[in-house]
């Protein structure tokens, strides 16, 4: 029945949901993977093929990213009815997207691969398109497995291609009931699964290299800006950084100075004297001409601005307003405005240089989930260096998804990542996504960690997205040309 395939369609896209963090069952999502494009085998027209795909999309996003309600709830009596429009306006909308994938798949051609094509190329518009929102992509449910090393050669928008070319296949040998299909797809995933521990680079000699402090406050996001408790965190902060013995580096979290950078000197002064002659960085806002910048500096020994960097890709509704004279008519205000239209971006992508350490490409937050951005660095960084206030987004999913993708850009990069998080969860990443130390969330603490060392520039970090772009267009122009020399009986689109 046309309406237990809509509802069987909407439960695929949670069930997929699930191969994300916290969760991590990548086995049960890709399950739901094949399901769905078996699902819309079913469907004879493009418009049905586009509703399956719109469900599940509506299902996928619902619970991947129902974590988009916490902030509202900061300020529930001002903003906490915007909570529901909002995560059901992204998942229709993203969903949205999908649902264009599968009815231009079905249209194009009645099989799963046309759909995977349209699907994967549908996934690398997503993070670009109106400023870009690639958070959840497909090929992230590998993030826990070997296969998430092959972000390193093909980055996150091959990996999806492939993820979505082997369900492809999976879909139709259970369509066909096709034993070498299903064989031919499960030797490909055994290649992904042992090729991927086969480029994992071992485990890094941290003997000899530089130590760097995370300080991590916690401040629930609820108190982060209350006059009471602004002097309770920033103590916090200066003591964790006197601690003893002095690491290399000390940095603070995204907005960890309550202070204006114009303002800031006294409280540098501060930091400078509890560091004792190690240079520190952190997050600070500062207003230059009435506009008001998300930034990151690092101070030198003796607490004088060494680097400046500002926020460049902003999160929209958030830190700025799409159109901020229409909103503002219905009182619909940036969660994070301190003007009229929030945040000011900053030039782009940018390096500080932390003296012995080396170079570090600075990224605030939302910056360490855009591959490109990470890829737009004006020259090859010793490190990632990502700041960020996870406080936004609550305790459970948000938090641990931000972290997932962060992993993914220390091995596209094969970059270390010092990520230092208000609430958590800040981590010492090595160029292999794996963690060698790392502070719980919910936790106020600090920690020591021994910075890995880089490797050498990958395939990704030298094609960035065009690689995949290319093998698109490809396989595209081929799928066309076989459809030519083998048109198929409109009586038969469904066999």
């Amino acid at each position: 029945m046309p309406i237990l395939r809509r509802l069987g369609a909407l439960c695929l896209g949670a069930v997929f949901a699930l191969g994300q963090a916290p969760f991590d069952l990548w086995a049960l999502a890709l399950t739901a993977l094949v399901c769905v494009l078996v699902l819309a085998k079913v469907d004879a027209k493009a418009r049905a093929a586009s509703l399956t795909g719109w469900l599940f999309g509506v299902g996928y996003f619902l619970l991947s990213m129902h974590w988009i309600l916490e902030p509202f709830q900061v300020d529930a009596a001002s903003t906490g009815w915007m909570a529901p429009f909002a995560l059901v306006g992204l998942a229709a909308g993203l969903g949205g997207l999908w649902g264009i994938a599968f009815g231009l798949g079905r249209w194009l051609h009645p099989g799963p691969f046309s759909i995977a094509l349209c699907w994967a190329f549908i996934e690398l518009a997503r993070a670009y398109i109106l400023t870009g929102f690639p958070w959840g992509l497909v090929g992230y449910v590998w993030a826990p497995t070997p296969v998430a090393q092959w972000h390193a050669f093909i980055g996150p928008h091959g990996v999806t291609l492939v993820t979505l070319g082997v369900a492809a296949m999976l879909s139709v040998a259970v369509h066909k009931k096709s034993l070498p299909t299903a064989l031919l797809a499960f030797g490909f995933t055994a290649v992904l699964w042992f090729g991927g521990n086969g480029i994992t680079p071992p485990v890094s000699d941290l003997s000899d290299r530089p130590t760097v402090r995370l300080v991590q406050p916690n401040a629930p996001q609820h108190q982060k800006w209350d006059r009471n408790f602004i002097p309770m965190f920033f103590n916090r902060q200066v003591d964790f950084t006197a601690q003893l013995p002095k690491p290399d580096l000390v940095v603070w979290s995204e907005t960890a100075v309550p202070n204006l950078l114009d303002n800031a000197e006294p409280a540098f002064e501060v930091i400078a004297e509890a560091a004792a002659g190690t240079p520190v960085v952190l997050g600070i806002q500062r207003e230059e001409r009435g506009r008001y910048f998300n930034s990151l500096v690092s101070l030198n020994p003796s607490g004088r601005l060494a680097e400046l960097y500002d926020k460049h890709h902003l999160v929209p509704f958030g830190e700025y307003m799409p159109a901020a004279a229409l909103f503002a008519r219905f009182n619909i205000l940036g969660l994070a405005a301190r003007a009229d239209a929030g945040y000011t971006a900053g030039h782009g992508p940018e390096l500080i240089d932390l003296g012995a350490l080396g170079k570090a490409l600075p990224l605030i937050c939302y910056e360490a989930v855009f591959p490109q951005d990470v890829n737009g660095a004006p020259a090859r960084p010793d490190m990632l260096l990502q700041i960020t206030n996870d406080a936004w987004f609550g305790m459970n999913a948000g938090p641990q998804q931000h972290l997932a993708q962060a992993r993914l850009r220390a091995i596209e990069q094969r970059l270390p990542m010092i990520r230092v998080a208000n609430t958590g969860i800040s981590a010492v990443i090595d160029p292999a996504g794996r963690i060698v130390d790392s502070l719980p969330l919910g936790r106020a603490g600090f920690l020591d960690v021994a910075l890995p060392a880089p490797l050498a520039p990958t395939l990704y970090s030298r094609t960035g997205d065009l690689l995949s772009l290319g093998v698109l267009i490809v396989a595209f122009v081929t799928l066309q040309l076989w459809k030519r020399r083998n048109p198929i009986d409109p009586e038969h689109a469904q066999a």
